[in-house]
């Protein structure tokens, strides 16, 4: 019994022992793969607690045994002292795309189109990417389309430079109706501090050959009865060659929605400096667009076929419209605008050539103008149809305007014009708080036979005359009818009230 107890205690303490030394490794084992974690883990958290608090100073417990582990570089020693590269600007991001990275010059002599082009595709593939023309370089770029329907949405024109149009003929070719064009492309936006420069004056030293006139200039007769019908032509440098007929405009949008333009200069445009055709949703503001008062057919901003347009705090000066409104334009609102020198704000010329116009809900107001020929005007020609309706000019301060209010439905800017008995009607066109100096006429109504003006109604009109250089007449009306709430200055008499006895319902040569 003593013996069998005696091996068989032996025999447990053997396998005791066994079992105790394979419990050991294992524990080991775990022990090394848990501390490798740890060790891992407690790197982990030091980086990313690190990067939020900007401080080690909670570390050390990750360490545990008796091993040193290795420490990070505290975040308070100081970094090997290195200069530190200047801080990147705001725009400059992966959706930034600067003109220069693409091959532009920017020297005001190379041609830098292709870079143009370049910069726009990409950007074109990225929403709210940014094409960079940066400040401080001149950029020579030739008739450019900045196309969509494809490109991403939101894409920003950031122009700090200046983009120059080139006065070599050869690039034009027979002539082309633009130079810088975004067309077809949704929440576009040029904005910046910088210029874009048309080089207009390779261009109008043509006129006056194939430009036509502003017809409100057979009222204008100086007091010498002479008339300057263009200004001189430059003499021509014998090496120099004449530009195409067709004169493009600057900058042209088309077909494009939710369209911003903001904080540019647009000058010395071979013909209109900002156009927009077939568009919805356009905001322009704090925007200056020059050239000479004599520069032929350079308007400043034009739209055509265009709805819901705001234009506002933005100086305008040019030698044709500051504003022309044409067909298809509805929801126009413009406001806070200084125009001069220039031919005024004006909606037309509507129904050329027998054509369709249809114009509603016009609001011109707060609106600034000094040395133009006419103020607020609408021009029409014989034999258009259609309609213009709902229209406001308010609160216009005029000084030395020629004709501050002008409706004139036999429009012509050729030497003659056949007469025609179908019209543009106009209806429901309202003017208040019209106040200044005329130095020709204080308003010429001239209204279609056929199908006079009605609802015109004048409220607070006070135009004092000014003696300058031209013969002075009194107000004129012509097949026009409406209302006059207030007396005005001068009387405008010649206004009919109420309605004409042939007035009958809007018809479809009207109807819009």
């Amino acid at each position: 019994m003593g013996a069998f107890s005696f091996r068989s205690i032996s025999f447990m303490l053997f396998i005791a022992f066994l079992v105790f030394s394979s419990s050991f490794d294992t524990c080991i084992a775990r022990r090394g793969r848990h501390w490798r974690q740890n060790r891992g883990t407690s790197a982990s958290l030091y980086k990313k607690k690190g990067k939020s608090h900007g401080s080690n100073s909670n570390h050390n417990h990750h360490n545990g045994g008796s091993k040193p582990k290795p420490q990070p570089p505290s975040h308070q020693a100081p970094l090997p002292t290195a200069p530190k590269p200047p801080p990147p600007s705001p725009i400059e991001d992966s959706t930034t795309f600067n003109v220069l990275d693409f091959g532009a010059k920017g020297d005001g002599k190379s041609d830098d189109t292709k870079a143009f082009q370049a910069a726009w595709a990409a950007a074109c593939k990225v929403e709210a990417s940014t094409m960079l023309v940066p400040a401080e370089y001149v950029f020579l770029v030739g008739p450019v389309s900045f196309s969509g329907p494809y490109c991403q949405a939101n894409i920003v024109f950031q122009l700090y430079g200046t983009i120059i149009a080139p006065t070599n003929s050869n690039v034009w070719g027979k002539g082309l109706l633009w130079w810088i064009e975004f067309t077809k492309l949704k929440g576009i936006t040029i904005q910046g501090t910088g210029t874009i420069d048309g080089s207009g004056s390779v261009w109008w030293q043509d006129y006056p050959f194939d430009d036509p006139v502003d017809d409100e200039t057979k009222l204008i007769i100086p007091l010498n009865n002479t008339v300057e019908e263009h200004p001189p032509i430059p003499i021509r440098n014998e090496f120099s060659k004449k530009m195409p007929s067709i004169k493009p405009t600057a900058l042209r949008f088309y077909g494009s929605i939710d369209t911003t333009v903001t904080g540019i200069t647009i000058q010395n445009s071979p013909q209109c400096h900002l156009k927009f055709d077939n568009c919805m949703g356009v905001v322009v503001h704090d925007i200056n667009i020059s050239s000479p008062g004599d520069s032929p057919n350079t308007d400043g901003i034009h739209l055509q076929n265009s709805k819901d347009v705001l234009l506002h705090s933005s100086n305008l000066a040019c030698g044709d419209d500051c504003v022309s409104i044409q067909t298809g334009c509805t929801n126009v609102y413009v406001h806070n605008v200084n125009c001069g020198p220039g031919h005024g704000i004006s909606i037309g010329s509507l129904g050329k050539d027998n054509t369709r116009a249809c114009v509603s809900n016009i609001t011109v107001r707060d609106v600034i103008m000094h040395n133009t020929m006419t103020g607020v005007r609408i021009k029409t020609w014989q034999g258009g149809s259609g309609s213009v309706q709902g229209v406001l000019f308010s609160n216009i301060q005029v000084s030395e305007v020629q004709l501050p209010i002008v409706i004139d439905q036999f429009y012509c800017d050729k030497s003659t014009c056949k007469n025609q008995t179908s019209a543009v009607a106009l209806s429901g066109i309202n003017y208040e708080k019209i106040r200044g100096t005329y130095t020709v006429k204080p308003v010429h109504f001239a209204c279609s036979d056929a199908l006079p003006c009605i609802d015109v109604s004048l409220t607070t009109i006070e135009l004092k005359p000014l003696q300058e250089h031209y013969h002075m007449y009194d107000p004129f009306c012509w097949q026009t009818f409406g209302e006059l709430n207030t007396p005005t200055t001068p009387p405008i008499n010649c206004l009919q009230i109420g309605k004409p006895s042939s007035n009958r319902p809007q018809s479809d040569h009207e109807a819009c």
